[in-house]
């Protein structure tokens, strides 16, 4: 696997260059983790990644788990509840902005759900999964659950590809030294101080998930189209409405510009360790299924608390390995792909939140260079 200079984590374990060994024929660009059949590992059954997926199925890390997701699903439930009933309590006060940032959070959680029902680790069948999506993601948070799906599906089959993940397509920011040299308008004008303007970048996101949203309901390819506008709509009117009927107009606005920006900045907090500042892949850069999911991940440590705030996504490199398997198993699951990375001679990168954000920074700045250097020249 080739691995651009620039795209290495700083600081972070060293990343093979050249072509890595083991490799295989990886999936064509036009595949993905198809949540029906599981992830394309692109591998025969003496794969690296097969001997790997024994091990996890015989450790019983892919078997459902019911009792937790209820708990969970009743707990995030109860919480958007209390948040409603606290608003309404209230009335018109400025002590509706504690509200505003408590929704936050709480809309992040119902997001992560909206994650885990989307990757069929709730539920086995599609449609269950599916009715659960489009519930917590387009009624319950204003985010299109088939405009994500075909997003995520394409980050997963191809994390960090320049040209084939979504999620490192040049847009606002830019990733690679490549992307800096070639960027124009918006990215060209923030590149150079993108690290400094991370974070508040971050409190636009939620309200940039409701316009792409919105704007890939013209999409004639989108499933259920009808019924995602209807979600979304009735999402957004009924919170608006809320909204200006209990609070005046100050406060209203108030209210939605603190509860937006915070779910951005939440939402950006728990995605941004998990690939940012990793290596990224170009071209015709194809290694195989374990590979490509490994060394382009970062795991984060921490205790429950963590797995709490990023809703099992510090377990990254277990995730896009076992997409569908079960948030509570992911701990565990840990134990065994680190164990059998060494074992394989793969690095594995794990890091603590603190510093995952520093080599993300790290490697943002970085890439900027090239747009430094041009305004220098000026």
């Amino acid at each position: 696997m080739t691995i651009p200079t620039d795209s290495r984590p700083a600081p972070g374990p060293p990343v093979p260059t050249g072509t890595a060994s083991g490799t295989g024929t990886g999936a064509h660009s036009g595949q993905g983790t198809d949540p029906d059949t599981g992830p394309d590992t692109g591998s025969g059954p003496g794969s690296d990644f097969a001997r790997l997926s024994r091990r996890i199925a015989e450790a019983g890390l892919m078997e459902r788990r019911p009792g937790y997701y209820a708990l969970r699903l009743t707990l995030v439930t109860a919480a958007f509840a209390a948040g409603w009933a606290a608003f309404f309590a209230l009335g018109d006060t400025w002590w509706q902005l504690a509200v505003a940032a408590f929704l936050a959070f709480v809309f992040g959680q119902i997001a992560l759900v909206a994650h885990d029902l989307a990757h069929r680790q709730i539920f086995r069948r599609r449609r269950p999964s599916e009715i659960g999506g489009r519930l917590f993601g387009n009624l319950g948070v204003g985010m299109s659950y088939g405009w994500w799906m075909n997003k995520h599906t394409r980050h997963h089959a191809n994390p960090n590809h320049e040209e084939l993940d979504p999620d490192v397509a040049p847009d606002i920011l830019v990733w690679s030294t490549d992307q800096a040299r070639s960027s124009r308008g918006i990215a060209r004008f923030l590149g150079g101080h993108q690290a400094l303007l991370f974070f508040p970048l971050l409190t636009l996101e939620g309200f940039n998930l409701h316009v792409s949203s919105l704007r890939a309901l013209r999409s004639p390819s989108m499933r259920q189209r009808p019924l995602e506008a209807a979600l979304l709509l009735l999402h957004l009117t009924a919170f608006l409405s809320a909204l200006f009927l209990v609070l005046s107009p100050g406060r209203a606005l108030a209210f939605l510009a603190v509860n937006q920006c915070l779910f951005g900045v939440y939402l950006g907090c728990v995605f941004a360790p998990n690939h940012k500042g990793m290596p990224t892949l170009t071209g015709e850069d194809r290694p195989d299924f374990l590979r490509r999911q490994v060394l382009t991940s970062r795991n984060v440590r921490g205790g429950r608390f963590t797995d709490l705030m990023l809703g099992g996504l510090n377990y990254q490199i277990e995730h896009h390995l076992f997409p569908s398997m079960p948030t509570p198993h992911l701990r565990r699951a840990r134990l065994l792909v680190r164990a059998y990375c060494a074992e394989i001679g793969v690095p594995y990168h794990e890091t603590g939140l603190l510093r995952s954000y520093r080599e993300a920074l790290t490697h943002l700045h970085r890439v900027g260079e090239p747009i430094r250097r041009q305004r220098g020249r000026k």
